[in-house]
């Protein structure tokens, strides 16, 4: 199972980015997709979540700016996330996982988002 994460880097306040997850080794279409981040000194925390059938919830430090969205058919999930705060600033992890199984989650190695003026 890989996850790869890309599309962070360095934005203004008010800006906007599309981070995207590439993942394999997976029946993707089964799996539920959350994007979780952390930032320096903090724990991680889940940030928003689809599932399969495109169900999704966000946290609300987030809801009205950022969306989460997934294509099936070339396993990647996103989030699109706008009108970014310095608060957003922080490493994001994609995780995919089999809900109410006991089957491990898969997490990526994480993209850097840094909100800065």
């Amino acid at each position: 199972v890989q996850l790869v994460e890309s599309g962070g880097g360095l934005v203004q306040p008010g800006g906007s980015l599309r981070l995207s997850c590439a993942a394999s080794g997976i029946i993707f279409r089964f799996y539920s997709m959350s994007w979780y981040r952390q930032a320096p000194g903090k724990q991680r925390e889940l940030v928003a979540t689809i599932t399969g059938g495109g169900a999704t919830d966000y946290t609300e430090s987030v809801k009205g700016r950022f969306t989460i969205s997934r294509d099936n058919a070339k396993n990647m999930v996103y989030l699109q996330m706008n009108s970014l705060k310095p608060e957003d600033t922080a490493v994001y992890y994609c995780k995919a996982f089999l809900a109410r199984t006991s089957v491990p989650d898969n997490w990526g190695q994480g993209t850097q988002v840094t909100v800065s003026s």
